[in-house]
């Protein structure tokens, strides 16, 4: 169910004081995306600020978004976080809400121990909704091991996982262990995404589709159809906005991106802040070689 080009979708705000959710705004921005060929589509991950979404506002955008996609593709929901029982919360409402799945970062700053994740994961698996594990080290200050990956795998609920450790060599390593496994590895690395895929990986959930869905699904579908070398050509065209991506912390530069193009974004909410004038100019500059 969860391979392809995903992109984890900004949030969108309307450009006043209490920079609230612009509704009008993610239901176009999904639309557009949807047009371009995404194979999925995923709101309140890291990429979407759901660290600072209320309660309420991450509810209604997993719901907005649903219905919107009206099941086109699948909607995979991020309802993570340190709390277990937040975590329950948010998972529960996106599997009523009809979200075909859940991705669910590893609780951060806590750091909990080897039980204290199986029992965290187990407990929002059993929740009878997909989950994707979420191992993102440099956001979480945590590394889910391919050892407890491989023993996570085998709950019937837990189906895959976002890996953005950024080491090929742990990624080739959880795929290894759990080919036995109904499970799917999925890049959390744009520039990974082709490495990931060539190793047995199932797609990438996406920042930079934000920006260029069209570009990255070819990317993907290429791949696919076994024509490597327009895959490659493809990722190295990419490259510099793969880069550009991340000139600041994800998301300021790619909600700056999305506004430059006329799309629906705003301000990101504080504690981040906009772009500076320098990086807002290297960004213009990349930008104007993409559609």
């Amino acid at each position: 169910m969860f391979e392809g080009i995903l992109p984890a979708i900004i949030t969108p705000f309307h450009p006043d004081s209490g920079a609230s959710l612009d509704i009008g705004g993610l239901r176009s921005n999904i639309e557009s995306l949807l047009q371009r060929g995404v194979h999925g589509v995923v709101p309140c991950g890291s990429t979407g600020e759901s660290a600072t979404l209320t309660f309420e506002e991450h509810e209604q955008v997993v719901c907005e978004t649903i219905e919107i996609v009206n099941g086109r593709v699948p909607v995979l929901a991020g309802t993570g976080s340190n709390n277990t029982e937040e975590a329950i919360r948010l998972t529960r409402s996106a599997r009523d809400a009809g979200a075909d799945g859940a991705l669910v970062i590893s609780p951060y700053y806590n750091k909990p121990n080897r039980s204290g994740l199986i029992k965290h994961f187990t407990k929002l698996a059993d929740l009878d909704l997909p989950i994707i594990l979420y191992n993102v080290p440099g956001r979480t200050g945590q590394n889910l091991q391919p050892d407890l990956v491989a023993e996570l795998a085998r709950h019937p609920n837990i189906v895959g996982i976002k890996e953005a450790s950024g080491d090929i060599t742990q990624i080739s390593r959880i795929i290894e262990e759990t080919q036995d496994e109904d499970f799917v590895v999925l890049s959390g690395d744009d520039a990974m995404t082709l490495p990931v895929l060539a190793l047995g990986g199932a797609g990438v959930i996406s920042v930079t589709a934000n920006v260029d869905p069209r570009r990255m699904v070819q990317m993907y579908e290429a791949y696919r159809a076994g024509d490597l070398a327009r895959a490659q050509d493809l990722h190295f065209e990419l490259s510099p906005l793969f880069r550009a991506m991340f000139i600041d912390t994800n998301p300021i530069p790619v909600k700056k991106a999305v506004g430059i193009l006329g799309m629906a974004a705003g301000p990101v909410r504080l504690p981040l802040d906009d772009l500076d004038g320098q990086k807002t100019e290297q960004l213009r500059k990349v930008l104007a070689n993409y559609d």
